[in-house]
């Protein structure tokens, strides 16, 4: 479902057959009722083919996936010369890098002012900016289980541990229900009133 070296999924798509879709392109994720080991969310996501389409994530392709943890894919070790599994070296420098403070994913929550860590099953909405290469992403904060809307680069949201220095934050406090915060995202996602604020996490 995940592919670390490309940083996509796959989902198929009913005219090309199958389709690799990086987070960015992901549009609505909702986490569906029921299981909740794995928790299994229902995503629309943009396809290369000019449509939207629907398919299904389980919590641990969402969250865990892009981190490497799981991959069996091997490399060769130019130290050995012999094939390891891509899965091992790749928990580690996760592991690293989350014990010296650097987050696989961050963005700033408006009511809490301050930039705190989170994970894709955390995103509700994402949507392209106009121009430029800048995503417009709702987030549920896991702190204060409030809404904010960050504006972020498109590595910010696909490449773990790549956290852009500044985002743009809408400075709004959202309705606490899912339907109310959607029409309000997609209000005030191009009503220009962003600020820039600090994601360097402390």
């Amino acid at each position: 479902m995940y592919d670390t070296l490309t940083t996509s999924y796959t989902f198929s798509c009913p005219i090309h057959g199958e389709a690799h879709v990086r987070l960015s392109r992901f549009r609505r994720l909702e986490q569906l009722p029921g299981a909740q080991h794995p928790a299994v969310y229902r995503i629309e996501f943009d396809c290369g083919c000019g449509g939207d389409h629907a398919g299904l994530v389980t919590h641990d392709d969402l969250d865990w996936a892009p981190l490497g943890l799981q991959d069996e894919t091997p490399f060769v070790n130019l130290m050995t010369s012999r094939a390891e599994p891509l899965g091992a070296e790749l928990t580690d420098v996760a592991a690293t890098r989350i014990k010296a403070g650097e987050w696989p994913w961050s963005f700033f929550c408006w009511p809490e002012e301050r930039p705190l860590p989170v994970y894709p099953s955390a995103f509700k909405l994402l949507a392209p900016a106009a121009s430029g290469d800048r995503v417009g992403l709702l987030v549920r904060c896991p702190a204060c289980g409030k809404v904010s809307i960050n504006l972020v680069s498109r590595a910010h949201v696909d490449v773990p541990f790549v956290n852009d220095r500044e985002v743009g934050v809408l400075e709004h406090v959202f309705a606490g229900d899912a339907s109310a915060a959607v029409e309000e995202f997609h209000a005030e996602l191009w009503s220009g009133s962003f600020d820039a604020r600090r994601l360097a996490l402390e």
